[in-house]
């Protein structure tokens, strides 16, 4: 069993297709309350997320459905304003708003999200294999800095700089991925970068090490969560799956916590084989994304499917 990100139905014959062709459709649906103050950057933001799935399967985003919450008399002109985010948002992506439903309740903004992609550049979390590596495109510490802006820990200018990361797509890293054939990929978000990476562990039944002082944080991040302003994700993390993680002692402690915390909108981890990984980091670096290698797949050895290595 895989644990993938969307869904994929592959439309062939029986579907209208001519003999001996196929179209694979990507599906994936994802909501959630504000994470940010800004109504319009909460609106790019959920779409940013909601499109993600897409791009971790190797796939172009095609239409968007809407799926919006809003209790009674909430502010028309936010209202407004988290849509045209969201909408601008699906636009930059190249895909069509098709429509989309609201109802009353808690302010919930998302989308239902379908793409296409072909068979050959599908992605999925499994088929890893030992002496893989992996690459991470976007840097850590969301769940940390949207927790101490809730809190009026940071300002809205401390925090705007990372509601720019969460809104950008993943577009340009998906199209790095796919120009070099990666094995295999997901994205980074609720489970965060543990969890996410377990995923493909297991999917994988292998190992993946992760070189902690190579993984790219947040400015800011890491202070603000030695402070303790972490969201719930990263002791939910540790509780739930921490049994199958083995900590080096020379792992920092506030950075293994970072590493559990949930993410927001976060990058593509991307795995490819060793001979790959220098076309990876061309292919990147070409389209202005910074380049972080930060670990690889082994054999697993033990009841853990990720290590930490300080």
């Amino acid at each position: 069993m895989t644990l993938d990100d969307a869904g994929v139905v592959v439309l062939g014959e029986a579907e209208g297709l001519p003999a001996g062709h196929e179209l694979p459709l990507i599906q994936t649906v994802d909501f959630f309350p504000p994470v940010v103050d800004d109504p319009y950057y909460y609106g790019a933001i959920a779409a940013a997320n909601s499109i993600s799935d897409i791009y971790a399967m190797g796939g172009r985003p095609i239409t968007a459905l809407c799926l919006a919450g809003f209790p009674c008399g909430f502010d028309r002109e936010w209202m407004g304003a988290i849509f045209k985010g969201g909408y601008e948002k699906v636009k930059e992506a190249g895909a069509i708003l098709a429509g989309g439903h609201t109802v009353e309740s808690e302010v919930q903004f998302g989308f239902s999200v379908t793409g296409v992609v072909e068979r050959r550049l599908l992605t999925t979390n499994a088929g890893a294999r030992p002496g893989d590596v992996c690459y991470l495109t976007k840097s850590l510490g969301m769940g940390t800095m949207t927790t101490a802006a809730k809190f009026g820990k940071i300002t809205w200018e401390q925090l705007e700089p990372a509601a720019r990361q969460m809104a950008t797509l993943n577009a340009a890293a998906a199209q790095a991925m796919n120009a070099v054939g990666a094995i295999a990929a997901t994205d980074i978000t609720g489970f965060g970068l543990v969890g996410h990476g377990m995923n493909i562990a297991r999917s994988s039944e292998l190992c993946l090490e992760l070189d902690t002082p190579s993984i790219p944080i947040f400015p800011g991040a890491y202070e603000l969560a030695k402070k303790g302003n972490l969201s719930g994700g990263a002791k939910k993390g540790k509780v739930n799956i921490g049994a199958e993680v083995d900590s080096s002692s020379a792992v920092d402690a506030t950075l293994e916590l970072l590493l559990f915390d949930a993410e927001t909108s976060g990058g593509l981890m991307i795995v490819v084989d060793e001979a790959s990984a220098p076309k990876l980091e061309d292919e990147l670096a070409a389209r202005d994304l910074p380049v972080h290698r930060i670990g690889r797949f082994v054999e697993k050895t033990s009841g853990h499917h990720v290590r930490l290595l300080g």
